[in-house]
């Protein structure tokens, strides 16, 4: 049993994901990852550093509409390892407009990933994302919802075949297509 296996904790890495209702229609999500090490380490110019944070980055997203779209984006980076780091924030920007359906991983990598962007920041996008999809039902959710506030376009969109639960063969899809031919 590898539980049994694990030594001294060398390392944490903590993505923390919160939705907020907003002043204007939609949802802020809001990502946090940091990450630390517990170990005194060398980088890899050679310089020798105590345990420390070594990432800690925020991003803000209002989102919006359907398809949900990320209507404006903030970056924050209180520590990076290298001054450099901070250049990539601004790369964020080309992301607003860009909907979060089908794809948009993929989308995601190719503007802002490999050398266009900071491997951390496009991580947490691209996890914000579906916190995004949870946190926009929870917005709605909050009063009952009608109908026509859900279509079936919705559901396709964001939930079908994402998980064995939601598969389209399965009995949820099958049974919210029952019901919508009933209305």
């Amino acid at each position: 049993m590898l539980e049994k296996r694990k030594g001294e904790k060398i390392h944490i890495r903590d993505i923390e994901i919160s939705t907020y209702t907003c002043d204007v229609e939609g949802i802020i999500v809001e990502g946090i990852l940091k990450d630390d090490r517990l170990t005194p380490y060398y980088t890899i110019m050679g310089e020798s550093k105590p345990p420390s944070t070594i990432h800690h980055m925020i991003i803000r997203m209002l989102v919006n509409g359907q398809p949900l779209t990320i209507q404006d984006i903030e970056v924050e980076m209180p520590c990076s390892p290298r001054e450099q780091c901070r250049e990539t924030m601004e790369f964020l920007n080309s992301i607003k407009g860009m909907t979060i359906s089908s794809g948009f991983t993929e989308k995601v990598k190719k503007t802002i990933g490999g050398n266009k962007g900071c491997a951390h920041l496009t991580t947490l996008v691209i996890s914000m994302a579906a916190a995004a999809v949870q946190g926009f039902w929870s917005y709605y959710a909050r009063k009952p919802i009608s109908s026509d506030k859900v279509s079936l376009g919705i559901i396709k969109q964001h939930l079908v075949d994402t998980c064995w639960l939601w598969r389209k063969e399965g009995p949820f899809i099958t049974t919210f297509n029952e019901l919508s031919n009933k209305s």
